[in-house]
């Protein structure tokens, strides 16, 4: 079955009478829960959305969003939407000049910010963009700024005088319409506004619907915990696959009291990056060796069970009759601490390690990942509970078209491709096809079976001065199957061998070199042995010229703030490469 191109709003709309609930969701504020209704959350849509109609906004203005995670968001976004407008999100974590820039290239009418510590990053650029209205939807302390409660109100006055009117306006809207120019963090250079159409979106969650990892039809039910951020495409599409459906979704506040939320809200499905996966891991792995007697036993044993759990060869017969003895003893009361109604989640943004996904399902979770851009709204693949092969990122969802280009660049075709860069003709060339084809700029293989698999980003590959070619995310993941190393950057272009820059796990390290290491003189050496031989025993599985032959540890992590990732969380390699040239520098001295 085809699914008839939808706009977004009417999409979102049809779960409302699936959700039993009565909530939409609920936002955490400073510690509190806000739940909202859905009827009070579509009227509060009714109103910005006429709101925003009274302060000059028609079919095709831009509208400009930079808020956190919150049901506000969700009722600012569906109120532009349902105008025809086009939403323009940004990332919590832009910088003043590029809010700037976005603002000014989109040619946003309207910047809705959602209180003053966010606004502050743009305030020193206000008066350098023309005609724009400001308006904060949360809490502010500048004086003259509308609030979210002032648009409401207008919009509330224009539904009474004018009834009608707000459906009319929704009626005009065609899935063939802008729904949003998406900036696109980019390692280098200024971001390009990617424009998505309702269908493009759309599109994306009716396939994607067909592969989530749970039951869709109701009959469990369940909330949904979100914290990626709502102006990335991928957390985007999912809220409106989640409304859809009509699971209700709750914003939590701080992912540092992920746990504590989990625990709270008890959630059957969240969406997530390999990173927090990979902080779970080893948080999980230290508990479980932190226990002593008869206790620490029978968790070392099921966890040998779990850190040897094979996907591709899941235990038969006995070995399956004690994974289940594992999982009754231990694997439950580890899923008990996920809050007791966890399924499972989906990891995107980057490669999941085999060790890592093989390890959540070994303790019972269904752990999908996907893969996907900005450009394609997100997804292009995913994988389902019973078609998984570790290392693939799954197969192509129903509406996609996927081909490997003659130099093993991945190539795909859909509904979901967006219409091209805004303003940017000249890059919307170099990667759109006139026959419809888009150049992911990520290189990879398909099996015979249909699963994809991401060797690494086309621009990243580097050949070393032996002639051999080099996939960094490749050596970078396996690296990372240690829990005592946080982050790595791996290095050798022109070179001899390759290097790398590792920022340790000190939490993890201090664990294992035992309470009081840091104060002994001999700590840092103490660091660069454990973590020798950790590199040592991750470079077995890798072929010669991709073993780590030096490395340099370094005592900062990466962050957004350093400069060292964008806001999605990419490596920008050579800003790293910029910034710690005197380290690199040292590793290849002769």
């Amino acid at each position: 079955m085809e699914f008839e191109p939808r706009t977004i709003f009417d999409l979102a709309n049809d779960g409302r009478n699936k959700n039993n609930t009565g909530l939409i969701g609920a936002t955490k504020r400073n510690g509190v829960w806000i739940e909202l209704t859905i009827d009070s959350f579509y009227e509060q849509v009714c109103f910005m959305a006429l709101g925003l109609y009274d302060l000059g906004i028609r079919k095709g203005d831009r509208v400009a969003l930079h808020s956190e995670n919150s049901v506000d968001w969700l009722i600012c976004d569906q109120a532009i939407l349902s105008l025809g407008a086009i939403n323009v999100p940004i990332y919590t974590t832009q910088p003043g000049d590029q809010i700037k820039f976005i603002l000014e290239d989109s040619g946003a009418k309207i910047y809705l910010y959602s209180q003053d510590k966010l606004y502050n990053n743009f305030k020193p650029y206000k008066g350098q963009v023309e005609g724009l209205q400001t308006v904060c939807i949360v809490e502010t302390s500048e004086k003259g700024i509308m609030h979210k409660n002032d648009l409401l109100e207008k919009g509330k006055e224009m539904h009474n005088n004018q009834p009608t009117l707000f459906e009319t306006l929704k009626k005009e809207v065609s899935p063939d319409d802008l729904a949003s120019f998406i900036y696109t963090s980019g390692t280098t250079g200024q971001p390009k506004g990617v424009m998505l159409t309702h269908h493009n979106i759309s599109s994306n969650v009716q396939y994607s619907v067909e592969r989530i990892p749970f039951d869709i039809e109701g009959e469990r039910g369940g909330k949904i915990l979100s914290y990626l951020p709502l102006s990335h495409i991928f957390e985007r599409m999912l809220n409106y696959l989640y409304m859809n459906i009509g699971y209700p979704i709750f914003y939590i506040e701080n992912v540092e009291d992920i746990k504590e939320d989990l625990n709270l809200i008890k959630p059957m499905f969240f969406a997530t990056v390999p990173r927090l996966l990979e902080k779970i891991y080893t948080g999980i792995i230290n508990k479980v060796k932190e226990g002593s007697g008869l206790k620490g036993v029978i968790g070392g044993w099921a966890l040998n069970k779990a850190l040897n759990y094979d996907i591709d060869n899941p235990p038969t017969g006995f070995a399956a009759f004690m994974h289940g003895k594992a999982d009754k003893l231990v694997f439950k009361k580890i899923r008990d601490g996920f809050g007791g109604e966890l399924l499972g989640m989906i990891s995107g943004g980057a490669a999941l390690s085999p060790q890592i996904m093989n390890f959540f399902t070994g303790i019972g979770f269904r752990c999908h990942q996907g893969y996907g851009l900005t450009e394609t709204s997100p997804v292009l693949t995913v994988t389902t509970t019973g078609a998984i092969k570790v290392g693939s990122s799954g197969r192509k969802i129903r509406c996609v078209e996927l081909k490997i280009a003659d130099d093993g660049e991945i190539l795909a075709k859909g509904p979901n491709i967006m219409q091209g860069y805004y303003n940017r003709p000249d890059a919307t060339a170099e990667v759109l096809s006139s026959d419809g084809w888009f150049s992911t700029g990520d290189v990879g293989k398909i099996d015979d079976e249909g699963f994809l698999y991401i060797t690494d980003r086309k621009k990243d590959i580097f050949k070393l001065s032996t002639g051999k070619y080099v996939a960094p995310q490749h050596v970078e993941n396996t690296l990372l199957n240690s829990p005592l190393i946080e982050q790595v950057v791996v290095l050798g272009a022109s070179k001899k061998f390759c290097s790398a820059l590792i920022v340790p796990n000190l939490d993890a390290v201090t664990k294992k070199l035992g309470e009081g290491s840091q104060s002994k003189p001999d700590f840092e050496k103490q660091v660069e042995k454990l973590i020798q031989a950790e590199v040592d025993r991750m470079n077995e599985p890798l072929p010669v010229w991709e073993r780590i032959k030096k490395f340099a540890l370094l005592d900062s992590i990466f962050s957004i703030d350093g400069g060292e990732l964008t806001p999605t969380m990419k490596t920008k390699r050579r800003v790293i490469h910029d910034k710690y040239r005197i380290e690199i520098d040292r590793i290849y001295e002769e």
